[in-house]
């Protein structure tokens, strides 16, 4: 006879799993409970967390990324085999570093005084070797940012009461609340950013999930002025 789905220890190994970071096997037990009981309500919810987990580990990737480019931009220019000429043109410009001179223009540069199309030419070349061009970092117009609800609206006030435990967060997340003492939404949208990175193990991506889901529902952390 086939023996039923031992539910209750594949979720709680699914958990095991997911603290570990060991995803894919959590979603394997996870996966085998939701084959057998397709409606289980402790399972789906542990499928939308594993969905969360596979999510920050992507964020933390990218994090990583930012991280290793910010240190190449971070590069001086004097670094670079440049002309005395060009060299001194670009400091006089207060372009130090390498993320400086990407935020600037063909234009912006032949303005200059004393900076000619031979010291452009030279500075063009030497970022085409290393896959850049002048330019193309240059900020985009910042987009006014959007009125905030109004706490009164009746949907706000609902929103408010619900429980921490409805929110689609990774285990990390949750945990991190938990040890602040964090159960509702109100509770959580009066804390502030350095409240919440305060606690252990909490880091950017745990932060930029729970602003993610509080904007779902209206709401924000606390401006920590």
């Amino acid at each position: 006879m086939e023996q039923p789905v031992p539910v209750n220890a594949l979720l709680n190994l699914a958990i095991l799993y997911e603290e570990r970071s060991q995803i894919d096997m959590a979603a394997v037990c996870v996966d085998q409970v939701l084959r057998e009981y397709p409606d289980h309500h402790r399972a789906r919810l542990l499928k939308r967390s594993i969905a969360a987990s596979q999510t920050m580990i992507f964020d933390e990737k990218g994090q990583r990324d930012r991280e290793a480019r910010d240190a190449v931009l971070d590069t001086p220019i004097s670094e670079f085999e440049l002309s005395v000429r060009s060299r001194n043109c670009l400091k006089q410009m207060d372009i130090t570093t390498l993320g400086d001179l990407l935020k600037a223009t063909e234009e912006e540069l032949l303005s200059y005084k004393n900076f000619g199309e031979t010291s452009l030419n030279e500075i063009k070349a030497m970022l085409v070797q290393k896959g850049l061009q002048l330019g193309q970092t240059v900020p985009e117009p910042a987009l006014a940012p959007a009125p905030p609800p109004s706490p009164s609206s009746p949907k706000i006030e609902s929103a408010q009461d619900m429980s921490i435990s409805e929110l689609e967060l990774s285990v990390r997340s949750r945990k991190c609340l938990q040890r602040l003492g964090v159960t509702t939404l109100r509770e959580l949208a009066d804390r502030t950013e350095a409240e919440l990175m305060a606690s252990k193990n909490f880091g950017l991506t745990s932060l930029g999930e729970i602003k993610r889901q509080l904007a779902r529902c209206g709401l924000s952390l606390k401006d920590s002025k």
